[in-house]
Formats: structure tokens, C-alpha cells, sequence
């Protein structure tokens, strides 16, 4: 495991808001709770604005000491300096991007989406890549129809990579132990804290998670 990356706890997905200002606010208090590692995911906006959410959040990052991470665009990934990116299936060759990557300096993270396949993971292990995701583990209003994942597939990819591995899919406070239990290195959330009446609370509620 590269442990010198510090992969390991709340990992905090932005939705898809367009409101800048509202984006920064809640991932502020998420951030001031103790999560470091953000990912900026956008699907319904302009290039230029998600270069602009995406460098704010760069801004955001750097006050907490937080890693950023971009969601399925390398290039912006590049360009907001930020300190990695995630990669699915379809969003480019994972090998490309961690030449990219280690071309852009040192410490560069590369995720990759396993889904619910450990032979995924094991390639996505072979071209590069920090850290390994898979879900969707419960129901989640992000993507209602993803298929579920197999809790038992985070142990045994981390058996076979000794990479650190991500959960994600319908997680909340309340369910998330089971992965914890199961090998979670990463709990990736985003609507049980962007959508939480008060999601500074609501990020508290993790960290504990992975002391017991």
C-alpha cells in the first residue's frame, strides 16, 4: 500500500451544483470536520465553469490541507493542479494517465472504478493506480441503477494489489461499517453529506468509523 498518500478515511464527492458560492460553503464545513480528500465531480455544466468550481475548490483544498481529485477529466485535472484524478471504465486509458500524471510531479493520484469486478481492479493495479473503487454497495440516488458490489470484493482486492480501496454507493453514517468491517480503506459519499441539513455534522460522523 503507498501509504505515504494517506488514502484512508471520508472520502467527499461534490454533486452537481452549479452554484459556486453554495458548493464552497458546504464543502468547507465537510472539509473543516476533518475530511482530506475531496473528489469534484460535475456532469451538467460548461467546461469553463467547472474549471472555475474546480480551481476554487484547489483554493478550498489547500486551506485544509486536503487532497483534491477530479473526476473522470484528466486534463482538468491538470490544469486546476490538482493532486490526482478518477478515472471509470470509459474515461480513458489508466496507463496514459498515470504517465501524465508522474510527468506533472511527483505524489500524483490515480484512481480507477472497479465496479464489481476484481479482474478490473487487478488491470486498473497493473497500469498504475493508487487507489481502487468499487460499489455500488447500497441504493444510492446518485445512480439508482448501478448493480451492487459484493462488500467482500474490498479484502480481497486489497489482498491481491495491496492497494487502498474505496467504497462507495448509497453510504451513510449509519451503514458505513459494514465496509469498514469488510476492508474500506476510503468511504466515498456524497448525498448523506451535501445534502445532510447540516453537513459539517454530518462529516463528523465518519472518522470514528475507522477507530473501532
Amino acid at each position: 500500500m503507498k501509504t505515504e498518500l494517506n488514502l484512508h478515511g471520508l472520502y467527499a464527492i461534490t454533486p452537481d451544483w452549479n452554484d459556486t458560492r453554495r458548493l464552497l460553503e458546504v464543502t468547507e464545513a465537510i472539509l473543516g470536520a476533518g475530511c482530506r480528500v475531496l473528489q469534484y465531480r460535475n456532469k451538467q455544466t460548461s467546461d469553463c465553469h467547472r474549471q472555475e468550481q474546480a480551481v476554487a475548490l484547489r483554493g478550498l483544498t489547500r486551506k485544509f490541507k486536503a487532497k483534491l481529485i477530479i473526476n473522470d477529466d484528466l486534463d482538468l485535472a491538470l490544469f486546476a493542479e490538482a493532486d490526482g484524478v478518477h478515472l471509470g471504465e470509459d474515461d480513458g486509458q489508466l496507463a496514459a494517465a498515470r504517465v501524465r500524471l508522474n510527468a506533472a510531479g511527483a505524489g500524483k493520484i490515480l484512481g480507477a472504478s472497479c465496479y464489481q469486478s476484481l479482474p478490473l481492479a487487478l488491470a486498473a493495479a497493473h497500469a498504475g493506480a493508487d487507489y481502487l473503487a468499487f460499489g455500488s454497495f447500497f441504493a444510492s440516488p446518485t445512480k439508482p441503477q448501478a448493480k451492487r458490489a459484493d462488500p467482500a470484493l474490498l479484502n480481497a482486492a486489497k489482498r491481491e494489489t495491496g492497494l487502498p480501496v474505496c467504497a462507495i454507493g448509497g453510504i451513510t453514517a449509519d451503514n458505513a461499517n459494514l465496509l469498514v468491517a469488510a476492508g474500506a480503506d476510503l468511504l466515498a459519499v456524497i448525498s448523506a453529506l451535501y445534502d445532510a441539513p447540516d453537513p459539517h455534522q454530518a462529516a463528523l460522523k465518519f472518522p470514528p468509523l475507522f477507530k473501532t
